[in-house]
């Protein structure tokens, strides 16, 4: 297991005093990105390997998102590999050691010379140590059902801000995108997150969004209906956690 420690500063939340989403996933990326340069995998060796460790999909459940200046132990561990997908689980940690965040995630290596998936040899998974056991947390898939009508909701071009080291949008952007269709105060329980083509500068994303019970769809498209990212963010109720604020 990988830790890192922090206090949730004021640029990393949202207009009500608390970690944000987009703070949430940035810290988890973050913790397994140090985890890699820590162990000397990080993005120099990956880049002269021409490899990348790209993100599939994840599946986060919020129990409480830490309020500004909250100390907060950040938490990440490989558990497993299937097929071309390595699973890593994270979790956000409170002064008590209670669970603020839980997240499942399936990750695949790229060969950054085809753009093609590679097969995740041992020598991949060897610097992180031995899998640990996985989280306890419903395990909902990488794949997201998606309904058949989608309203289009909006456009916008990707510009600079939105891209990481990859010159691809970030994960994180995209399920910001996403939240910008959510009423004011909504409260997110749960986010899942399913990638399939990286956007990249200049693409055109196309919004598409439905709503579906506590859930709010959203994919994310290029103007051919190629999807970039499909992104569900499950509505806090009394059923599943506590009740709507």
């Amino acid at each position: 297991m990988y830790e890192l420690k922090s206090r949730i500063r004021y640029s990393e939340t949202d207009t009500d005093a608390k970690l944000s989403l987009t703070g949430i996933m940035n810290y988890m990326q973050d913790c397994s990105t140090m985890q890699s340069e820590d162990m000397g995998v990080g993005i120099e060796y990956l880049s002269r390997a021409g490899k990348a460790w790209l993100l599939s999909s994840w599946q986060i459940v919020i129990e409480r998102r830490p309020l500004l200046g909250e100390p907060i132990r950040v938490v990440t561990w490989p558990h497993g590999v299937k097929g071309l997908y390595a699973l890593r689980n994270f979790a956000l940690l409170d002064e008590k050691g209670e669970y603020l965040v839980k997240a499942n995630s399936y990750w695949f290596l790229m060969n950054t010379e085809t753009g093609r998936p590679m097969r995740i040899e041992e020598a991949d998974t060897a610097p992180y140590g031995a899998f640990a056991p996985k989280i306890e947390m419903e395990d909902s898939g990488r794949k997201i059902s998606m309904p058949t009508e989608l309203k289009e909701s909006g456009r916008l071009t990707v510009m600079k801000h939105l891209l990481d080291t990859n010159l691809h949008v970030n994960n994180a952007q995209y399920v910001d995108i996403a939240r910008e269709l959510l009423p004011a105060g909504t409260e997110i329980a749960e986010i899942r997150a399913e990638y399939r083509k990286a956007a990249v500068l200049g693409d055109e994303i196309v919004v598409k969004s439905a709503r579906e019970g506590t859930s709010y769809l959203v994919s994310l498209c290029s103007t051919d209906g190629t999807v970039f990212a499909n992104v569900e963010l499950k509505e806090k109720t009394e059923q599943n956690g506590e009740a709507k604020e």
